[in-house]
């Protein structure tokens, strides 16, 4: 009896061994390449590393499962998730309006946006649009091609914070929050108000939305929060203090590709635990997320701004005159601020059978000083994002 308890106790512990992510081979892999990898590697704490790559493996009816492979991760050191966020945006938009069930009221339906809370701004026309209309549909579109941060503003705004937060909780993201808009200055009590919108068919309004507010506060456990030596306040004055970003966005490297690997897998999940997303919403987000921005009429991008890898951080670093791989498609939500450039994505290549998830960050801001524009991106953070991506897809397209 003994003996065979013994042997039980030795398989779940070989299981649970099985399904520990791996902290060691990235490591190796990117030190066995000290030409690419070196100028970070050396100092990783200082580039606020973070990698998580998983492997795909599908049995003959097409089932997936994933084996993961870190570096550096931890949720708990805080790094600032800029627009990766708006990935969970997109999804709880559309899963709101499925979730209201209100006839007539669809991704098209015309969105019109009121203010009730100082600093609210109004929207009533979006000349991006086919029709100059604004609506869900294309303020996910254009999240997707270029992270527009107006779109995301009306998206957070239609969702409400509350909802947004309940949501991150419900799949398991708990190192994760989403607490304001981005890019104009949004924070405190203004951030914890949304406005009022209204929804349109033609002349027909088939949804009105009041204002709402969200009284709570959403601590973490959280280190790091406080950056660099100084600072340039909303003035442009110099102030010598660290950058204190304590009450911000959190969307941990964990969080982020649990997220990914439940969009793009949802058949790896129980059926009451997948998002709830018609098939045309996995449509649309699919077709944006993978879309270049040369590639869209509506918004129609001009090529100087956004060119076609743009938005494409790891494997192609973002650089102008990269050549496309005509085999690969990458579907992703990166993001870029003070200093930080973070991508999460999902690499396909249906020709040589490869897919797989990878999610990384990494930081480059030398001289310490937060908000004064100036960091390392070219030199430091799209090379280390771009040999990523090829050096994980090379080994892919060599793995059985």
């Amino acid at each position: 009896m003994f003996k065979n308890i013994t042997f039980l106790l030795g398989i779940l512990s070989l299981n649970t061994m099985a399904q520990r992510t791996d902290t060691v081979f990235l490591k190796k892999m990117m030190e066995s390449k000290p030409e690419l990898f070196s100028t970070v590697l050396d100092h990783p704490q200082k580039h606020e590393v973070q990698v998580l790559y998983t492997q795909i493996n599908r049995n003959k009816n097409n089932k997936p499962t994933f084996k993961s492979f870190s570096y550096n991760l931890n949720a708990h050191h805080y790094f600032y998730p800029a627009s990766t966020v708006k990935l969970a945006a997109v999804i709880f938009a559309l899963e709101k309006l499925n979730d209201l069930k209100i006839k007539g009221l669809t991704v098209q339906s015309t969105m019109f946006t009121d203010s009730s809370y100082q600093g609210q701004t109004k929207v009533r026309q979006d000349l991006t649009a086919e029709n100059g209309l604004p609506s869900l549909e294309h303020y996910i579109k254009k999240i997707l091609l270029t992270s527009d941060n107006d779109a995301f503003n009306r998206l957070f705004e239609f969702i409400g914070r509350a909802e947004i937060n309940a949501k991150l909780k419900k799949y398991g993201l708990k190192n994760s929050r989403i607490l304001n808009r981005l890019a104009i200055g949004d924070s405190g009590e203004p951030a914890k108000h949304t406005n009022p919108i209204r929804f349109y068919n033609g002349e027909q309004l088939v949804y009105s939305q009041p204002a709402q507010y969200d009284p709570k506060e959403y601590p973490l456990q959280l280190g790091n929060t406080l950056m660099g030596k100084a600072y340039l306040d909303s003035s442009e004055h110099l102030v010598n203090k660290p950058f204190s970003l304590e009450n911000k966005n959190a969307f941990s490297v964990a969080d982020q590709q649990s997220l990914m690997k439940r969009l793009i897998a949802p058949e790896a999940y129980p059926a009451n635990e997948r998002f709830h997303l018609s098939p045309s919403n996995y449509k649309l987000i699919y077709t944006y997320m993978s879309k270049l921005p040369t590639e869209s009429d509506y918004p129609k991008y001009d090529p100087k701004e956004f060119w076609p890898t743009y938005a494409k951080m790891l494997y192609y670093g973002r650089e102008k005159d990269a050549q496309l791989q005509p085999d690969l498609k990458i579907f992703n939500k990166y993001g870029d601020s003070y200093g930080f450039i973070i991508d999460n994505a999902y690499f396909k290549d249906t020709k040589h059978q490869v897919e797989f998830f990878l999610t990384a960050v990494v930081q480059s801001n030398e001289d310490g000083i937060f908000n004064d524009g100036k960091y390392e991106y070219e030199t430091i953070c799209y090379p280390f994002m771009k040999n990523l991506g090829k050096m994980i897809y090379a080994y892919e397209l060599g793995r059985k």
